[in-house]
């Protein structure tokens, strides 16, 4: 079920940085106590192919976000230790060192779940022992979840595991609403920073067309 427009979950969970720290971390209360976006994006395992790309592609926009007033975090479901030394294996031997904003967590699963979006295909029950079996690797996808400064969900989505994601996107996503949010404009189909927006009314439609 989408929570686009509603509220991200209030969980704490457990959280590891690159200085070895573990800590829990509240998603909807970082978003409201420093008055910045979040972007939150989940992999599925440490010590994996795809997932280092992204991490480190996330890092390398981090300034991008920084100016932006938006905090990034990482998630997956592998345990904080698991996380550490991943953050301490160097990047030529598929590592993430270097990575500097904090990965969450969630060994216990209690916000993936919460989110759906766990790979669970099916589950099966033996009548005999009662044992239910799931199908699946019980690993997340990679979802991405834009949060506000009032903790509001404005952009999820959900790539299979073998498709990274564009970083990019997001930085234009981010410059969108908060584009929406100083002029009360609406943001048609590609539109970038510094780009026409137009008003929400058949006038501004039409406008907006005539000249595009």
């Amino acid at each position: 079920m989408s929570i686009v427009g509603k509220k991200f979950p209030n969980l704490s969970v457990n959280a590891m940085n690159d200085l070895g720290d573990t800590f829990k971390l509240n998603v909807l209360e970082e978003a409201q106590k420093n008055n910045k976006k979040v972007l939150l994006f989940w992999y599925p395992k440490d010590f994996t192919f795809v997932c280092p790309t992204e991490l480190h592609a996330f890092q390398a926009a981090l300034e991008e976000f920084e100016k932006r007033n938006v905090m990034v975090i990482g998630a997956s479901c592998d345990t904080p230790e698991v996380h550490f030394a991943w953050l301490n294996t160097p990047k030529d031997d598929g590592g993430i060192e270097g990575v500097t904003y904090p990965i969450l967590a969630d060994s216990n699963r209690n916000l993936s779940s919460r989110l759906g979006i766990l790979d669970i295909t099916g589950e099966s029950y033996d009548e005999e022992t009662g044992d239910i079996t799931l199908e699946g690797d019980n690993v997340t996808y990679r979802a991405t979840y834009l949060i506000d400064e009032e903790g509001t969900v404005f952009h999820e989505g959900v790539n299979h595991m073998p498709l990274g994601r564009n970083v990019q996107e997001f930085l234009r996503l981010i410059d969108a609403y908060t584009h929406v949010q100083k002029n009360g404009e609406v943001c048609p189909a590609n539109w970038e920073e510094g780009k026409d927006a137009m008003k929400a009314d058949r006038k501004g439609v039409a406008d907006y067309l005539s000249l595009n």
